[in-house]
């Protein structure tokens, strides 16, 4: 399960209505979906997450020791 956040209204298939802006949990498939739709996008810092690597050989956010102290 994925908790997302909509960019628009979604009736999901148990028939509730979901607001634009609330999140809910889905599915992989219903994801899938609702990416197609463009009923949720993905973060705005999702290529640049917490999970990527910002150690050495990342000048831009490495502050360590070599760093550019940016």
């Amino acid at each position: 399960m994925v908790y997302v956040k909509l960019e628009s209204d979604w009736t999901d298939g148990n028939g509730v209505s979901h607001a634009a802006g609330e999140s809910v949990d889905v599915d992989a498939a219903t994801l899938a979906a609702l990416q197609a739709d463009g009923i949720v996008s993905e973060p705005a810092g999702s290529k640049d997450g917490p999970d990527k690597w910002a150690g050495p050989g990342s000048p831009e956010k490495w502050a360590g020791p070599g760093s550019a102290g940016r």
